[in-house]
């Protein structure tokens, strides 16, 4: 297996924009962890613990951190969440484990929750990347499908293979990884080091990783696809692990054309593709409210593209984004422009020259009362489409109002009862963590399941 090394990313190529932007939380030193380490009180009740959406026993890895057991730290983390690596760099730990920290209440500084854990499973791979896989039980002969190679299916997969199953993942694009790998902002997690732990993931059994290919709701087209049913055929379980589908755009005029990109195909050309660049920006806007729009507004002023302005249609307390991210982007120079809405991009022929916004007063926008904000890039952050159509090719699965897939909450399992669900398609788009628990609990299901109809 490959060794487990941050900037070992595989296939990606040199010169993407994502290498110019730092790293926020740098690997701890082992001095600086045990030093943190040694803060921590090891709650008995630990809220920590049930603020994890993995349930990973916290005070329990921090303690064989203190005591110099990195190696125990790095499993007593991965037991629970396989990726508990870029877990620990992306998680919005100020909103869950960090964030239940009873210092919190003592008005001292949390526990560094989310650096420990990096520093915990980065330190321990590097050192022995099999470090799980010797745990793997002997093969079953059972082989399990899953749909996409995003986080939900990535944990699923090694979970699975730990159990001694085979598993196949299909990937439609040609870099595996879905958020992890294309989404996360790069002052958080660059993607050869998502890539770096996707090796680690094939490495815990027999897992096999086919990208470039669609699995669709009918007849294969041709090379590249594969059915829904023939899965079902081939396969003693499926696992649809979907993330979300293309950003949505405004629907006003001049919208089409040069200059205005949706927010997560942008970051994604910032993260992997080095042809791509944004050379002679120098006044960018971002349009949206969320965690994704105040991402892609913090990378552009990172890159050093000018002032950048954020424009949301409401309050800045109304904001779906975190506020300690907001807060950071503001540190970074950004710019909130609340309570507007925009109405039109402006341009000189094809050349893109601003964005027109007006006033939103309860609910509604008084265009008469707009300004034009003059800008070169404008990246849309407003939601992306749902990608749930093909989870209905499976008889007896089943999405609910807003396009999701339904699931039983303990399980993942579908209406039908070879089909798991996880991640993005059933949450609407929520975090890593939350996709690896989908897969976590789709994968001991399915291994109860199998292992009871033997």
């Amino acid at each position: 297996m490959k060794p487990f090394r941050k900037g070992e990313g595989g296939p990606l190529a040199q010169g993407r924009l994502e290498t110019r932007i730092g790293d926020k939380k740098p690997l701890y030193t082992d001095g600086e962890a045990a030093a943190e380490a040694s803060r921590c009180i090891y709650c008995v009740d630990a809220p920590c613990i049930e603020a994890c959406p993995t349930g990973i026993d916290i005070p329990t890895f921090i303690r064989k951190i203190a005591t110099d057991n990195v190696r125990g730290a790095a499993r007593t983390i991965l037991a629970d969440n396989l990726l508990g690596y870029s877990c620990g760099r992306s998680c919005p730990v100020e909103v869950l484990c960090a964030g239940a920290c009873v210092y919190n209440h003592w008005g001292r500084p949390a526990i560094e929750i989310g650096r420990l854990q990096r520093y915990a499973t980065e330190t321990a791979l590097s050192r022995d990347p099999a470090l799980l896989a010797k745990t793997r039980k002997p093969p079953t002969g059972k082989r399990i499908a899953l749909v996409g190679a995003g986080p939900a299916s990535l944990a699923c997969a090694g979970h699975l293979a730990l159990d001694g199953h085979e598993a196949v993942i299909f990937e439609k694009k040609s870099i595996p990884g879905g958020l992890n790998t294309l989404g996360i902002a790069p002052y958080k997690l660059q993607a050869d080091d998502a890539m770096a732990e996707i090796q680690f993931v094939l490495g815990l059994g027999d897992i096999e990783l086919k990208t470039g290919m669609s699995v669709v709701a009918g007849e294969p087209s041709g090379e590249g696809e594969i059915s829904a049913d023939s899965l079902l055929r081939d396969y003693d379980a499926v696992f649809v692990g979907l993330g979300l589908g293309p950003d949505r755009t405004l629907g006003v005029p001049g919208e089409e054309g040069p200059g205005v990109y949706g927010a997560t195909w942008l970051i994604e050309q910032i993260k992997t593709n080095p042809e791509f660049s944004l050379e002679g920006v120098r006044r960018p806007v971002v349009v949206g409210g969320g965690n994704t729009a105040i991402d892609i507004a913090r990378e552009l002023a990172k890159l050093g593209l000018g002032e950048v302005t954020m424009v949301y249609r409401g309050a800045a307390e109304a904001m779906s984004g975190y506020a300690h991210e907001m807060e950071g982007a503001r540190l970074d120079g950004v710019r909130l422009l609340e309570r507007r809405q925009p109405v039109a991009i402006e341009r000189d022929g094809a050349e893109l020259r601003g964005i027109s916004v007006a006033p939103v007063v309860d609910g509604t926008a008084d265009a008469a009362r707009g300004e034009t904000l003059g800008c070169d890039l404008v990246a849309l952050a407003i939601g992306q489409a749902r990608l749930t159509d093909l989870a209905k090719a499976f008889d007896g699965v089943d999405l609910d109002e807003r396009g999701r897939v339904l699931v039983d909450d303990a399980t993942c399992r579908t209406g039908h009862p070879r089909v798991y669900a996880g991640g993005d398609c059933v949450n609407g788009g929520k975090e890593v963590v939350n996709a690896a628990q989908h897969g976590k609990l789709a994968a001991r299901d399915i291994t109860a399941v199998l292992a009871a109809s033997s």
